[in-house]
């Protein structure tokens, strides 16, 4: 699926979208660059789980988590030095949790996610406007047609 987003209302609502089809255990890959508006489309989809309050990037904290309709662990991984570091703050306990890990900068540890999950690429497309593109992976997103 390819969504044109002209504003971060835009980019949110994209997430938003996506938000309201995940469910416990889901896996969302977010890839794009600075600035790129990852974490906006992280909002839209807390928004659609019902999480209340603010959702900031966890840039310092590297996961923040938000308490909705499921949980919502949100990864930002600009600062992560390897692969290690992410299995050392429990990785893999998060995404058995029952809830939904959204993971800004996932190319930073591709090798590491999961093969079923929701590939979204953030690209920016002239000034001011994105192309985002969402890709689901692995067999069990089969014929869900976003």
């Amino acid at each position: 699926m390819e969504i044109h987003s002209y504003s971060p209302a835009d980019t949110e609502a994209a997430g938003e979208t996506l938000g309201k089809r995940l469910k416990a255990n889901d896996v969302v890959a977010l890839f794009g660059e600075l600035g790129a508006g990852k974490t906006a489309f992280v909002r839209g989809a807390a928004r659609a789980l019902s999480v209340k309050g603010r959702v900031t990037s966890p840039t310092f904290a590297i996961v923040n988590e938000y308490k909705g309709s499921l949980p919502v662990y949100h990864f930002d991984l600009y600062r992560l030095n390897s692969a290690e570091e992410l299995f050392d703050i429990g990785w893999e306990d998060y995404l058995d949790a029952g809830g939904v890990t959204i993971v800004e900068w996932s190319e930073r540890i591709e090798g590491s996610l999961p093969a079923k999950r929701y590939d979204v690429s953030i690209k920016a497309d002239g000034e001011g406007s994105r192309i985002i593109t969402i890709t689901e992976r692995g067999d069990k997103y089969e014929n869900t047609c976003l």
